[in-house]
Parts: structure tokens; sequence; C-alpha cells
């Protein structure tokens, strides 16, 4: 059975047209290069703000999408709601993806700390969320991914295996 995955790409001008999503494509070679299990992944492209993004995600939710990766709109600027429109939906927040996407970012550009990934629980769905620029994403994802797929196990979600030669999924040994 595949592991459900959706792509989120949060950009007003992407979702007008007038700018090429990178982050989706970014976000998508990374998963395809990592995970080794079957995936089905949809990608979407919605306009800047809480409401939008909170209205995607609960569909998603509710769809019973494993893992949800949610680029762009999480700086400082005033468009930028991507984890207000987050908060709204999950139901609990997983702190320490962010602290350390940040930290893995601060060692390749000082403004990763007006960053403001997040990642959270909403139903039996991991919800991430990550820069817009794929190289920021394969360092957040390099920094972070190595929780995930027990991540999922811990809440009901489907299966992920990685390759190991490029993360190695963490799970307790079994006793």
């Amino acid at each position: 059975m595949s592991v459900r995955a959706a792509i989120v790409t949060v950009s007003d001008r992407a979702s007008r047209g007038e700018y090429e999503d990178k982050g989706g494509p970014g976000c998508e070679d990374w998963l395809r290069g990592v995970v080794t299990s079957p995936l089905a992944i949809t990608r979407h492209i919605i306009p800047d703000g809480r409401e939008s993004v909170a209205a995607m995600l609960r569909q998603l939710v509710a769809e019973q999408a494993d893992l949800i990766l949610v680029t762009g709109g999480t700086g400082p600027a005033p468009r930028d709601e991507t984890p207000e429109g987050v908060g709204d939906v999950i139901e609990k927040e997983l702190a320490g993806f962010g602290e350390e996407m940040r930290r893995a970012s601060l060692l390749e550009v000082p403004t990763a700390i007006l960053s403001r990934q997040s990642a959270g629980i909403a139903g039996q769905s991991l919800i991430i969320t990550l820069p817009g620029k794929p190289s920021a994403i394969a360092t957040c994802l390099n920094a972070v991914f190595a929780a995930v797929p027990y991540c999922l196990d811990l809440i009901g979600a489907g299966r992920i295996e990685t390759d190991p030669a490029k993360i190695v999924a963490f799970r307790p040994k079994a006793k």
C-alpha cells in the first residue's frame, strides 16, 4: 500500500501562474530520492493566507494524507501566515522539528532565525512546514526526516522506509 504524501505550495504568485513553483517539485524530488516505500504524491498550489492554508490542510487531513509537506509562507512578511493556518488545524505541535530545521539552516544562512517552520499532527497526518527554496527544503528535511517514519508509526499513518544511504530512519528496537 502506498504512503499518501501531499505537498502544498503556499504562494500568491505561483497560485496565479506568475511564478514557477520550485518548492513543490523540490519537496517531491527530495521525497522520491530518500523514501523507498511506494509513494502516492499529490501537489497543490494555493495563495498565501491563514484561511487558504487551513482549508487546504483540513481537506488533506480528511482525505487521510499520511504526510503533508507545506512549502512557503513561513517568513515574517505580512502575507506569510502558513504557521497560523497550520496552528488552526493541528491537534499537537511538534516544536522540535522547527527547532532542528532552524538549527540546521543557521549553519548555512544567518536569516534562518526569521523562519517559522514547524510541524504538528492532525488526525493521522503529520504536517511539516518548510521554506520555499529547494536547497533550503533539502537542508530542513535532511535535519528532521530520521524521526518522520517513527512519528508516522506512532500516529497510525502509513509506514515509510528510507534509503539508509541517505537517511537512516530511527525506530526503537523491539523488546
